[in-house]
């Protein structure tokens, strides 16, 4: 179906991966489509296969989960891609430092190894849809244990409209479409215009860059 959201799994752990691959091969919508027991093989097959969704463990052999992330989102390998793939990372310890690297170089959250398999589900969709899957506050603090110091925003920011900026911080903020819309009184859809135009003029991939975005540079 043209709307099923493909899945690849990493992990060492083979047993773990097959426990995954029965969990989302049984979710209506999705399925794996490939696995991988290190990060070398991981990256190799985003390029092969081309999933939609990357389930990414953090501690492997030959290359851990953080390498994997930034080659998958190494800007020449995403110029190349006709679509984007999300990255969730696996972790066994909430609000990991790795997680928050991986998460920076492109990942769209992470989840516990222990979650239920309907927040696996729902987290897959999530990020799909181009969205974090960790609370904004969650988020807020793993980003700012690693931006101790702030950088001065790029020009490309300041050409951003003053209805663009106010889009931009409450993103930022972790607010929805609906929830910004009501708190500047734009409808839904153009909420969605002025984010898209943000992630164009700052060249970013999704709505948690632009989280990253804000606190690297201190604008949260």
């Amino acid at each position: 179906m043209s709307d099923e959201i493909t899945v690849l799994l990493v992990d060492d752990q083979e047993l773990f991966r097959e426990g995954v691959r029965v969990i989302i091969d049984a979710q209506e919508g999705m399925r794996v489509i490939g696995a991988a027991g290190d990060g070398v093989e991981a990256v190799r097959l985003v390029e092969e296969l081309r999933p939609d969704v990357v389930l990414m463990d953090m501690r492997m052999p030959q290359m851990d989960g953080v390498e994997a992330s930034r080659q998958i989102f190494a800007p020449e390998r995403v110029a190349r891609r006709t679509r984007p793939v999300r990255v969730i990372v696996l972790t066994t310890f909430n609000l990991d430092d790795r997680a928050a690297t991986a998460i920076r170089h492109g990942a769209s959250g992470f989840l516990l190894k222990d979650t239920t398999p309907l927040m696996l589900r729902d987290a897959i969709r999530t990020v799909h849809a181009g969205n974090a899957v960790l609370a904004p506050q969650d988020l807020a603090t793993l980003l700012d244990r690693q931006f101790q110091a702030e950088t001065p925003p790029p020009a490309a920011f300041v050409g951003l409209t003053d209805k663009e900026r106010e889009v931009f911080t409450a993103v930022a903020r972790g607010l929805s479409n609906a929830e910004i819309a009501a708190a500047v009184f734009l409808s839904e859809s153009t909420v969605k215009t002025h984010v898209g135009a943000i992630l164009r003029k700052l060249a970013l991939r999704d709505r948690v860059q632009i989280v990253v975005f804000a606190h690297r540079h201190g604008l949260v």
